[in-house]
Formats: structure tokens, sequence, C-alpha cells
């Protein structure tokens, strides 16, 4: 094999070990069981059901699902198709703070009464405000029937459903947001694509000189024949 082909084939590997580093996932989800304490119409109640929240990039925000794993109350009569409204808050902490409102379509088929009712997929959008990992962890869930508000809390102090690592609309790329100007801390895995992204750079430059060189020698070569 040419010591051509041979680079060749060597900037092609760390080129191909530099994205797949660069492919590493910026954010962190779990599913977390949730205690919620209800007031209800006809007395308090407790269930408890595991929680996701899942992200999607979108513009300059994220869109945010929240799904529930079970039911968290039920009701004394039977609830029609549509008589059921669900909405809840997602809690933001972390680099950022506040809450994000999400809210899912009414049930589509009537629920029996006395059954577990099972909430529909609540999503809605954030946009960051401040750059870092940022935390959602579920919020008070208000189930809206018949005329009647049914508000759910959650009593066990849950952890983050999910982590992401946002950059505010705005912040230079590189820096923070607080004005200091500052590179923002890089753990071990941003070292790792770091050095890789650097290796590539290298190998590039490196490649690119052996074969101009190897251009150049040809050229000289067929000049003196």
């Amino acid at each position: 094999m040419s010591y051509q082909k041979r680079t060749a084939l060597a900037l092609a590997s760390a080129l191909a070990g530099t994205v797949v580093l660069m492919a590493a996932p910026a954010a962190h989800a779990t599913v977390v069981d949730v205690n919620y304490k209800c007031k209800t119409p006809i007395g308090d109640k407790a269930a408890v059901s595991p929680i996701d929240i899942k992200s999607v990039k979108s513009g300059g925000g994220y869109r945010l699902t929240m799904s529930f794993q079970k039911g968290v109350s039920s009701s004394p009569v039977e609830l029609g198709k549509g008589a059921m409204n669900p909405s809840a808050v997602i809690t933001v902490g972390g680099a950022d703070s506040g809450q994000v409102q999400v809210s899912g379509a009414a049930n589509s088929a009537a629920i029996p009464a006395n059954t577990p009712i099972k909430i529909s997929d609540l999503s809605g959008t954030y946009t960051p405000k401040k750059s870092g990992k940022v935390d959602f962890t579920a919020g008070v869930l208000t189930i809206k029937a018949l005329g009647t508000t049914t508000t759910c809390t959650p009593g066990n102090n849950p952890g983050p459903s999910l982590q992401l690592d946002v950059k505010a609309s705005g912040a230079p790329q590189g820096t923070s947001d607080d004005g200091g100007g500052q590179l923002p801390k890089t753990g071990p895995l941003d070292s790792a694509v770091a050095l890789g992204t650097l290796g590539g750079t290298v190998l590039l430059a490196g490649a690119a000189g052996v074969l101009w060189l190897t251009r150049r020698g040809q050229g000289q070569g067929a000049a003196g024949r």
C-alpha cells in the first residue's frame, strides 16, 4: 500500500473517532416515581406514578413531553369521552429557574367510575434564559372534569426526570452568559471531545503537509527530467 493511501486511511479513522465523541448525548433522562397527593371534590387521594420527561430541540428552545405511566386519581362517576382535561407544570432548576406549563388532549375514551385516570402525554415549550445544565422535575398536576378541579401535588420531593445542557439564545459560543467571558467548566467527556477535535485538526494539517510535500517533490522530479 502506498504512503498516500496509508495516510488517507489513518485520517479517515481519526475523523471517525472524533465524530463518535462529538455525538455523545447532552441530555440525561430517568423515570422518577412521583407520589401525588390529590385534593379532589370527594376528598383527599394519593397515588404513585412513574414520570418520564423527554425533550426535542425546537428552534431556540425545547419541546418537553411529560408522560405518566400510571393513573393518579379516580372519579366516583364515569367520565365520558372528552370530559377530562389535564395540565401540569414542570419545575426548572439547576442553571436556570422557573416553570414550564404543559398540557395534553382530553380523554379519548370514557373512563369508568372509580378507575384510575390515565393522563395523556402533556407537552409544552421551554426556552432557556441561562446557559448550563438545567433540571426538569414533575410539578403540580391539575385535572379538570365535569366542572370540578382536582389538584395533585408531588409529596415526596421527587428528583429531576430530565437534565439538559442548554445554551441561552444570544449567548456567544464557547462562553457562559454571566458576563465574565469565562469558558464553561468541562468534564472528562468534554475534554475527550476537545482532544478528539484537536487531534483531528492536527492530523488534517499533517496530512495536508505530507501531500503537499509529496506533490511538490513529484513536481520537482518532473521538472528535472
